[in-house]
């Protein structure tokens, strides 16, 4: 009650203000006319990381529903927009705005992801007879803990909520302890592994002779290429491909295949795997092509200090993948994988002996479908949660159709 009293003082301050505010704040609290398609999903990410991860979601709705995308962030509004869906800034959680946002855009089912909940908009959707769905929701036990204290705003919130997909366990009887009905909780899904386990590859045939070394960093690009003619000795036709992280290293990387006695072709200059033995693949947004043309990739950022880069792609395309010891950035990700044969850690004293041990065919296919069985299975399966999403907008509908009273 003190934070309704609050926010409605606060819907009526801000909108006297908002009358001479800035663009931004004015669609913030719904004074401008939307331009966005009137029903169906309003899907809500707080910036471009979380739509990022939900565009896989966000596509699959769109092939049933019209979705409207909200982001609380300028850049996350221009990604929405320049991904094909109508877009605006998300309302702040006044009354007053939330009611002119639902009265404009006209939504079934509400789709907030990850961690987003605010008192407001959880009453007026439940108030407006909309469905809430939260995806990919997370609570940490010092989150948990904080909101047990504000047991007053978080209990009435989650016992609202139609439908919860979790990433973990321990979010799951987080929410539970804090009041989300058992009931509503589907099956957990991690929103940032939809995309690459969406990703149809399509492997090139010699695969298995290629090795790419991908989104490598400055000290690292010597020891690939060490590696690289270590494991030629005891295969004369194997190929390399070596793609920096930055292209405008290019020259300096160049530099370094010469010192060593390699010709090389440069993607830059227009050339393919197909022209030289060994590519320099100094060019941006064609990695998705390399992880398909090589069997064995070794993830760069992981033989320096900067906490290596993600595994799910080279998984997503069947790689068979090495990678150093600094993982920080992923360390669950390289453990489940490192256990399951998914892949394999090196030091940069063992990286030669770890690519030439990968140059057995049969091996290296098998870790390569472990490596995707494990992105699919950590994934999880969105299917069925579109399928939930998609019910209750339906079902919103028509319950709206067969009351019209109801706002």
């Amino acid at each position: 009650m003190i934070y309704r009293g609050l926010t409605e003082i606060a819907s009526v301050l801000l909108r006297a203000a908002g009358v001479v505010g800035t663009p931004g704040f004015r669609q913030r609290l719904a004074l401008d006319p939307p331009q966005v398609t009137s029903g169906g999903v309003w899907l809500h990410a707080a910036s471009v990381g979380e739509l990022n991860s939900a565009r896989a979601l966000a596509e699959a709705l769109a092939r049933h529903l019209p979705v409207t995308v909200t982001t609380n962030s300028v850049t996350g509004r221009a990604l929405a927009e320049s991904l094909g869906f109508p877009a605006r800034l998300a309302p702040l959680d006044v009354p007053g705005a939330i009611r002119r946002f639902l009265d404009e855009v006209q939504p079934s089912v509400a789709v907030t992801v990850e961690n987003e909940l605010w008192p407001n908009r959880s009453r007026l959707l439940a108030s407006y007879g909309i469905a809430n769905v939260v995806v990919g929701a997370r609570m940490s036990a010092r989150s948990a803990a904080r909101w047990g204290r504000l047991s007053g705003l978080i209990r009435p919130m989650l016992a609202r909520i139609d439908a919860l997909s979790a990433q973990d366990g321990a979010t799951e009887m987080r929410l539970i302890a804090l009041g989300l009905p058992p009931e509503a909780l589907l099956g957990r899904l991690n929103l940032k592994l939809l995309g690459p386990a969406q990703l149809r590859p399509q492997p090139e045939p010699g695969r298995e002779r290629v090795l790419l070394a991908a989104s490598t960093h400055e000290g690292e690009d010597g020891l690939m290429i060490d590696a690289y003619l270590a494991a030629r000795m005891a295969c004369p036709d194997l190929s390399f491909i070596l793609a920096p992280r930055h292209p405008a290293r290019g020259d300096a990387v160049a530099a370094l295949l010469a010192e060593r006695g390699l010709q090389h072709a440069r993607r830059s200059q227009g050339a393919g795997p197909e022209d030289a033995p060994v590519l320099l693949a100094d060019t941006l947004n064609e990695m998705g092509r390399w992880y398909d043309a090589a069997g064995i990739c070794i993830t760069g950022g992981s033989f320096t200090d900067r906490g290596g880069h993600t595994p799910w792609e080279p998984a997503a395309h069947r790689c068979a993948i090495l990678h150093g010891p600094d993982v920080a950035n992923f360390a669950e990700d390289y453990a489940g994988l490192d256990s399951a044969g998914g892949s394999l850690g090196c030091t940069p004293e063992t990286l030669a002996a770890g690519v030439t041990g990968l140059l057995d065919p049969t091996r290296q296919r098998q870790m390569g479908e472990v490596a995707r069985r494990v992105l699919l299975e950590r994934a999880g399966d969105p299917r069925p949660l579109v399928a939930t999403i998609v019910e209750l907008a339906r079902g919103k509908l028509v319950t709206k159709a067969a009351n019209p009273d109801i706002t």
